[in-house]
C-alpha cells in the first residue's frame, strides 16, 4: 500500500502526467490489489483491541462498580476519582497505570482483578502549579495495598523527586491485602523508602480520608503534613479488637484514632475538617503557600496590601499588667498579608502558634507563643511542635518570623519526667541549624533559657527587634528578688529590679536587640527585612547528617 501510494502522488505531482502511456497505468493498475485475508485478519483484530481497550478504561473509572460507589456515598465520602477532581485544577489531571492489575494468584484472587489495582494516580496542577497525586479507591478491595498498589505510588513519587514537585497522598485503605502477605508489607517498605527519600526535598501532604490502620499510618507520619477527615477517618497501629484481646480495654475507632484524637492530642495530624470537600479545598490553600521543592524559590503573588502599612491597634494590644493575657492571633492577623494566617495544628499544643503567612507577596512561616494558653509558656509538646515546622521552613527555604512572648518553660514533674529538656532542646536545634532569613520581635516577655530558644540573636537571628513593653531577663521580677535578696526589703528591690530589666534597653545596649521599633510600625520592618534577607547565604558545616535529640 505504501508503494501504490507514493507511485499515485508521482503521477499527480508529474508534469507529465497527461502524457503517460497506457502500459504505464496498465502496471499501475496491476500492483493495485486488495488486501491479502491475513491483512484483513490484522485489521480486525486491532478493531477488537480498541474495544477490549475502551472497556478496560470504562472499568478502571467505574472502580468497585456502582453499588460500591452508593455505599462509599452513603457514608458521606467521595471516591477516589471524585476527590481529584475536586483537589485539582479541572482538566490537568494526567493518569498513569490505569490499567495495571496485581498478579496475586492465590485465595482466588487471580479471578477478582480491576484495572488501576485500587489506587488511582498520576500527575495535574493547582493553582497552575505541579503536583503529582494518588488516591486510594475504596471501592476496590478496601483500597488494600498490594504489590502492584504500592508500585504505582512508588513510581509517581520517583517521578516527583526527578522533576521537583510536591506530592499529595489520599489515604483510604483497610490496609495491606493479606492475600499477599510479605508482598503487600514489601509495598509498604517501599513507600515508606519513597518517603524519607523526598523529606526536605519535595513536600509531602498526607490526606486521611478513611481508614488507616496497621503499617500504613508510617507513610502519613513521615510526610509534612497530615490531615484528617472527621467522623469518617482513623489512624491506629492495632484496631480496636485487638486493643480488647490484648488490654482488654473496649474502645471505639473514633475515640482509638479518630481525628479529634490526632490533631488534639497526640499530634499526629496537623488538622481536620468536617468533609472530604473541605478538606480539600484546605489543602489546595495550604499547597499555595509551600515552593515546590527545596531548589524552586517560595512562591510569590502581587497583593494589595501596602508593605508600609502602619498599625496603631498594635501599640495597645499588649496589657500594662504584665500577666494580663492577650491573643497573639490577633497580632498575627494585623501584621501579615491581607490578614491571611494558615495555622498549622491549632489543637495541639495551643500555647505556640506555627503557620504559613505572607509579607509582600512572600510565604513566610510564623512561629509565636500564645499569652492565651499556659501564659506563653514552653512545653513539651510545643517543643516538638514548634521545632518540626521550624524544621520544615528551613528544609525548603521559607524565612521564618518569631514572635516572643515567653515566661520560660513550663514547671513541674509532669514536664520533667516526660522529657522536656530533650524535647526542649530539639527547638534549639532547630532555630539553631537553620540558615533561612530569622526575623525575631519580641512583644513583651523573653525569660531565662526561653529567651535563646525563641531564636535570640545568639542562635544566629538576622534581626531581632523588640517592643517598649518588651521584657528580657533571666526571669521575673518577684523571682529574682526571692532569690537575690532573700525577700528582704523585697516591695523597693522588685521596684528597682522592675525599671532595670522590665525593659528591652539592657539587651539594646549590647547589640542583642537590633532596635526597639514603636508597634504599629512592625509590619514596615518586617517587610524590609526580609526583602534585604532574601539574598542571604549561609551554609553549616558540612556533615552527614547532625544528631537531633530525637
Amino acid at each position: 500500500w505504501g508503494l501504490v501510494t507514493r507511485i499515485f502522488v508521482d503521477i499527480m505531482l508529474s508534469r507529465r502526467a497527461c502524457q503517460l502511456r497506457p502500459c504505464v497505468l496498465r502496471h499501475v493498475r496491476a500492483t493495485t490489489t486488495l488486501p491479502t485475508s491475513q491483512e484483513s485478519s490484522s485489521t480486525l483484530n486491532k478493531r477488537l483491541f480498541v474495544q477490549e481497550l475502551a472497556e478496560l478504561r470504562k472499568k478502571a473509572l467505574a472502580g468497585g462498580g456502582p453499588e460500591r460507589i452508593e455505599k462509599q456515598h452513603e457514608k458521606s465520602k467521595l471516591t477516589a476519582r471524585e476527590r481529584l477532581q475536586l483537589l485539582l485544577d479541572p482538566g490537568t489531571f494526567h493518569e498513569y497505570d490505569q490499567f495495571v492489575e496485581h498478579r496475586c494468584t492465590d485465595f482466588g484472587k487471580e479471578k477478582q482483578k480491576t484495572p488501576g489495582d485500587g489506587v488511582v494516580t498520576g500527575h495535574g496542577e493547582i493553582y497552575g502549579r505541579p503536583v503529582f497525586v494518588f488516591s486510594q479507591d475504596f471501592t476496590v478491595d478496601g483500597g488494600s495495598l498490594s504489590e502492584t498498589h504500592a508500585k504505582k505510588i512508588c513510581k509517581i513519587m520517583d517521578k516527583a523527586m526527578l522533576v521537583g514537585a510536591p506530592v499529595i497522598g489520599l489515604n483510604d485503605s483497610g490496609g495491606a491485602r493479606i492475600q499477599e502477605g510479605v508482598d503487600s508489607l514489601g509495598g509498604y517498605a517501599e513507600v515508606f523508602q519513597r518517603n524519607v527519600n523526598a523529606s526536605g526535598v519535595v513536600p509531602q501532604l498526607s490526606l486521611i480520608m478513611g481508614p488507616c490502620a496497621g503499617g500504613a499510618v508510617y507513610s502519613p507520619a513521615i510526610t509534612d503534613f497530615t490531615f484528617m477527615v472527621e467522623n469518617s477517618s482513623y489512624m491506629f497501629v492495632t484496631g480496636p479488637d485487638v486493643v480488647k484481646t490484648v488490654t482488654h480495654e473496649t474502645v471505639t475507632s473514633e475515640f482509638l484514632g479518630g481525628a479529634k484524637v490526632h490533631t488534639s492530642r497526640s499530634g499526629v495530624a496537623h488538622n481536620s475538617y468536617s468533609n472530604d470537600f473541605d478538606a480539600l479545598q484546605q489543602t489546595r490553600r495550604l499547597f499555595s503557600f509551600l515552593p515546590l521543592s527545596n531548589t524552586a524559590g517560595v512562591p510569590r503573588r502581587s497583593t494589595y496590601d501596602d508593605p508600609e502599612r502602619a498599625d496603631a491597634m498594635l501599640d495597645t494590644i499588649v496589657p500594662l499588667d504584665p500577666n494580663a493575657a492577650y491573643d497573639m492571633r490577633v497580632v498575627i492577623s494585623r501584621l501579615v498579608d491581607e490578614g491571611d494566617f494558615f495555622e498549622i495544628a491549632p489543637k495541639f499544643a495551643p500555647n505556640i502558634l506555627v503557620g504559613f503567612a505572607r509579607f509582600n507577596g512572600r510565604t513566610v512561616g510564623v512561629v509565636a507563643n500564645q499569652p492565651k494558653d499556659l501564659a506563653g509558656c514552653l512545653d513539651n509538646n510545643a517543643s516538638v511542635k514548634g521545632a518540626r515546622f521550624v524544621r520544615f521552613c528551613d528544609a525548603f527555604n521559607i524565612p521564618l518570623l518569631t514572635l516572643v512572648d515567653v515566661p520560660g518553660f513550663l514547671p513541674g514533674t509532669d514536664q520533667e519526667h516526660n522529657g522536656i529538656i530533650r524535647n526542649g532542646a530539639k527547638l534549639i536545634y532547630a532555630y539553631a541549624e537553620a540558615t533561612v532569613p530569622k526575623v525575631t520581635v519580641i512583644t513583651r516577655k523573653a525569660y531565662g533559657g526561653a529567651y535563646d530558644v525563641m531564636s535570640s540573636k545568639h542562635l544566629r537571628g538576622d534581626a531581632n527587634f523588640a517592643w517598649p513593653t518588651g521584657e528580657i531577663a533571666v526571669m521575673g521580677a518577684s523571682g529574682a528578688v526571692q532569690i537575690i535578696f532573700r525577700g528582704k526589703n523585697a516591695e523597693a528591690e522588685t521596684n528597682n529590679y522592675e525599671r532595670t530589666f522590665a525593659n528591652p534597653l539592657r539587651a539594646a545596649q549590647r547589640g542583642f536587640v537590633d532596635q526597639i521599633i514603636e508597634p504599629r510600625t512592625t509590619r514596615s520592618v518586617i517587610c524590609n527585612e526580609f526583602e534585604i534577607l532574601s539574598s542571604k547565604k549561609l551554609d553549616n558545616p558540612w556533615k552527614k547528617h547532625g544528631n537531633i535529640p530525637l
